[in-house]
C-alpha cells in the first residue's frame, strides 16, 4: 500500500479561493483541512471543501461521452462524439441559418482555468449571437457600471474590508457567500476585525441573514428600495459639505450632474419608499463621512432586481463623493498577476453594450451576449432566427434562470443539443450528447477571475492530484476538438498551463520573480501585497477619466418613483431568494455531506404574516406568482420582514430522467418556477429575481417539522 501523501490546491467551489491540505492515499482522499500556510485564506475553509473528494468519487459522474437513442442512453468514443456534434450543429445552421445555434455558460466555468481560456474560441466558432450565460443572472450590473464609469467590464471596485473603518452590505450575505465580487476567504474574521479595532459593519436587507446577524447593525429594507437609499446616502454627503473626491478629483467628470440628480431624494423624501426612518438614513450617512475611512458594498440582492443597474452605479458613486475610492480601506481595484485588461483591454475601446437586440423583445447584448431572461422565449417564438439547436456548458438553466419551467418546455422542442457536462441534470438531461470534462482534483487550476476581484492581491497554481483515466479528456481537449471541427481559431498553446506561463511572463511581477515555476515552488501561493491605489493610470476610458454620471445611468433615473412602496395587486407580497454555506447555486446537491440534515429549502414567513394568512411553521403553503405555482414548507421566523417571503436558489431536483440520486432524494422546490423572464432590469438586462409579487396561502395538509 502507498504511503499517505499532502498535496496543496485552491479550493474552486466558490469565489473564496480557500486553500486546503489534501491527505491522501493512492487515489483515496483520506481529509482535506484548511491549509494555514496560505497566505490569503490562513487555514480557513468551509463546509463546501469536501465536496471535492464527494464530486471525484460520486458514482453519478460521467466520464465517457453519452448519446440520446430510443433505448436510453449509451457511450460514445471520443473522437466519434465530436465528430457527431460538429455534424449536428453544422446541420442545424446549414438548413435556418448561423443564429440558429444557441450556447449558454453556467457558473462553473469562471471556476475551471482550462474553460476560461480554452472555451471562448470554441463559442466563437458556433459564429452565434445567442449566446447567453449565467452572468446576466446575477453579477451583470457590476460589469455594467464598470464598464461605463471606468472603461472595462472587470475594473470593478473592490471594497478594502481588511482597512476599513465603516463598512455597508447592501443585499449580500458575505458570511455565507465567503464574500462575491469580493473574494475574501475567512471573510467572517475579516468582518469581525473591523469591529474589534474600533469601526462598524452596518447590513441593510429584508432579511436578518446570517451576515447582519453577527454584525454591529442590521436595518430591514424593502426590497428593491436600495436604489432610494442610495441616492439619499450621497444626498447627504452633498448637502452636508462631506464632499470629497480626493486625488481622483482632477480626474473625474459628472460631479454636477449628480448633485442635480440627488437634490430631491433626502432621507426624509425616500424614507417611506425604503421602510426605514429618516433619521436612521442619515446617521448612516453621517456616520459612514465621518470614518476615516468607508465603503460601500452592494452584491446579489441588488444586482437582481429592477433596478441593478443604477445601484451599482450608486453604490460607486457613493464611495468616489466620500473621497472612498481608490484610497486605502475603501473601494480599489486590483492589480492581478493574470491580468485580463491589460493582455485583453483596449484603452477607449467603444463599449460592448446593445451592438445588437435578442429577436423577440429586443433585449441589448452586453459583452458579446444577451440576456438569459430571454432564452426561453428565443427558442419556443417561431420565425427566421429561431433558435433550434443549443450548446450548454456547464450549467443548469432549467433551475437558475427566471420561469425555468418555460425552458424545460423549450429544451424539449430543439432538433439538437449538446451538454458540456459532468452530471445528467435537469437541464442536460435534454441534451442529445452530453460530453463530460474532468473535474476538480483531476485538473491544474489557477483562478482568472477570482484573483482579479480579491481583497488582497495574492497568486496562486494548483497542480494536478490525481492523473485522470485514459478513457476521459479535459476541457480544454473537448474545446479544442470542437473548435477544430467548427473551422475556429484554435488556441495558441497545447495546453491552459502554457497560457499561464506566457501571461505571468507579461505580468508586472515577473521583475519580481514571480512566473509558473516559481508558483509550483510556492504550493500554498503567493502573496503580492494589499490593494493599492492605481487611478488614473488604470483607467480604460479613452480619455483617462472617470465617468461619474455616463447618460444611460441618468436617462434610467426617470423611470423612478417615490410612490408608496407596497399597492394592493394580486400578488401583495415579495419574494427574495437566499444561500446557504453548504450549497453553491444547483450544482452541490448530489454530495450527501452538504445536504443531509435538516430540510433547508423551506419558505421564510414572518410570523404576523403566518397568523394573518392562516399558516403555522412547518406547514405547507402555496406560492403563486405571475409565471407558476410551488408548494414549500413554510417557516416561521422574525428575520424576515413583514410581506417578505425568502425562498433558497437552486433546488428542485423533481424532475423526470436526471441521474443525481442524491439530489433527487433532497429535491426541495425551484425558486425560478416563480421568477418572471419579463421582470428584468431595463438598463442592463439582468434579470430580476428579487422582489417578484407573488400570493402566500394555506395548505391544508400538515408536514412534520
Amino acid at each position: 500500500m502507498p504511503d499517505q501523501q499532502i498535496h496543496y490546491r485552491t479550493c474552486n467551489l466558490c469565489e473564496a479561493m480557500c486553500g486546503l491540505e489534501i491527505t491522501y492515499q493512492g487515489k483515496e482522499v483520506l481529509t482535506i483541512k484548511g491549509d494555514k500556510a496560505d497566505p490569503f485564506s490562513r487555514g480557513h475553509i468551509c463546509p463546501k471543501a469536501v465536496a471535492l473528494k464527494d464530486v471525484y468519487e460520486d458514482p453519478d459522474r460521467l466520464k465517457v461521452p453519452i448519446r440520446k437513442t430510443a433505448n436510453g442512453w449509451e457511450e460514445m468514443e471520443w473522437e466519434e462524439a465530436f465528430d457527431y456534434v460538429a455534424e449536428r450543429i453544422k446541420e442545424v445552421q446549414d438548413k435556418y441559418g448561423e443564429q440558429a445555434v444557441g450556447v449558454y455558460q453556467g457558473n462553473p466555468n469562471v471556476h475551471n482555468f482550462g474553460t476560461m481560456v480554452f472555451g471562448p474560441n470554441f463559442v466563437r466558432s458556433l459564429k452565434t449571437k445567442n449566446r447567453f450565460s449565467a452572468t446576466s443572472a446575477d453579477q451583470l450590473p457590476h460589469h455594467f457600471a464598470g464598464q461605463q464609469m471606468f472603461g472595462h467590464a472587470m475594473l470593478l471596485p473592490i471594497p478594502d474590508i481588511d482597512h476599513t473603518d465603516y463598512l455597508i452590505i447592501l443585499g449580500g450575505n458575505p458570511l455565507v457567500s465567503n464574500g462575491s465580487i469580493m473574494t475574501a476567504p475567512d471573510v467572517g474574521k475579516r468582518l469581525r476585525a473591523i469591529s474589534q479595532r474600533g469601526g462598524k459593519v452596518v447590513v441593510l436587507d429584508p432579511r436578518r441573514t446570517e451576515t447582519a446577524d453577527k454584525m454591529d447593525e442590521h436595518h430591514f429594507i424593502y426590497p428593491e428600495s436600495d436604489v432610494y437609499f442610495l441616492l439619499a446616502m450621497i444626498h447627504v454627503v452633498i448637502a452636508e459639505g462631506k464632499l470629497e473626491l480626493g486625488h481622483l478629483a482632477a480626474h473625474t467628470d459628472g460631479l454636477e450632474d449628480i448633485k442635480a440628480l440627488v437634490a430631491n431624494y433626502s432621507p426624509e423624501q425616500v424614507a417611506q419608499r425604503t421602510g426605514m426612518e429618516a433619521a436612521t438614513i442619515r446617521q448612516i450617512a453621517l456616520e459612514f463621512c465621518q470614518a476615516e475611512k468607508a465603503v460601500c458594498y452592494g452584491r446579489l440582492g441588488v444586482s437582481t432586481q429592477l433596478y441593478g443597474g443604477l445601484c451599482q452605479w450608486l453604490v460607486n458613486v457613493l464611495n468616489a463623493v466620500s473621497g472612498n475610492l481608490d484610497v486605502s480601506g475603501g473601494a480599489m481595484f486590483t492589480a492581478p498577476a493574470f491580468d485580463q485588461i491589460k493582455m485583453l483591454g483596449k484603452k477607449g475601446k467603444a463599449p460592448s453594450f446593445n451592438r445588437w437586440q435578442s429577436r423577440v423583445r429586443g433585449l441589448p447584448e452586453f459583452g458579446g451576449e444577451l440576456p438569459v431572461a430571454a432564452l426561453a422565449e428565443e427558442i419556443l417564438t417561431p420565425g427566421e432566427g429561431q433558435i433550434k439547436a443549443m450548446v450548454t456548458i456547464a450549467g443548469n438553466p432549467v433551475l437558475s434562470i427566471p420561469n425555468g419551467k418555460e425552458l424545460d418546455k423549450g429544451l424539449e422542442e430543439l432538433e439538437f443539443m449538446l451538454s458540456i457536462d459532468i452530471y445528467l441534470n435537469e437541464t442536460t438531461r435534454h441534451a442529445d450528447v452530453i460530453l463530460p470534462a474532468t473535474t476538480g482534483l483531476e485538473v491544474a487550476h489557477y483562478d482568472v477571475v477570482f484573483h482579479a476581484l480579491a481583497i488582497r492581491n495574492t497568486s496562486k497554481y494548483s497542480e494536478v492530484l490525481f492523473e485522470k483515466e485514459d478513457r476521459q479528456r479535459h476541457d480544454y481537449q473537448i474545446f479544442s476538438a470542437l473548435t477544430e471541427r467548427m473551422g475556429g481559431k484554435a488556441v495558441p498553446a497545447a495546453n491552459p498551463e502554457q497560457v499561464l506561463a506566457f501571461s505571468l511572463g507579461q505580468s508586472g511581477y515577473a521583475k519580481d520573480g514571480l512566473s509558473l515555476q516559481a508558483l509550483k515552488d510556492n504550493p500554498h501561493g503567493v502573496d503580492l501585497g494589499p490593494l493599492q491605489s492605481c487611478m488614473p493610470d488604470r483607467l480604460m476610458t479613452g480619455d483617462s477619466r472617470i465617468q461619474l454620471a455616463p447618460d444611460c445611468f441618468l436617462e434610467d433615473c426617470k423611470r423612478l418613483s417615490l410612490v408608496e412602496y407596497q399597492e394592493q395587486t394580486q400578488f401583495p407580497m415579495r419574494l427574495i431568494g437566499r444561500r446557504h454555506l453548504r450549497s453553491n447555486n444547483s450544482w452541490m446537491h448530489n454530495s450527501h455531506r452538504l445536504v443531509k440534515g435538516r430540510d433547508r429549502c423551506t419558505m421564510l414567513l414572518h410570523p404576523a404574516d403566518g397568523e394573518r394568512l392562516g399558516i403555522q411553521d412547518g406547514e405547507l403553503a402555496k406560492v403563486s406568482s405571475r409565471v407558476g405555482e410551488l408548494e414549500i414548507k413554510a417557516e416561521l421566523s422574525d428575520e424576515i420582514m413583514p410581506g417578505v417571503i425568502s425562498i433558497p436558489h437552486g433546488w428542485g431536483h423533481n424532475r423526470q430522467g436526471i441521474g443525481l440520486r442524491v439530489a433527487a432524494e433532497h429535491p426541495g422546490q425551484s425558486l425560478n418556477d416563480l421568477t418572471d423572464e419579463h421582470r428584468i432590469d431595463l438598463l442592463t438586462g439582468n434579470a430580476a429575481f428579487n422582489g417578484v409579487p407573488v400570493k402566500v396561502e394555506a395548505v391544508a395538509a400538515t408536514v412534520s417539522a
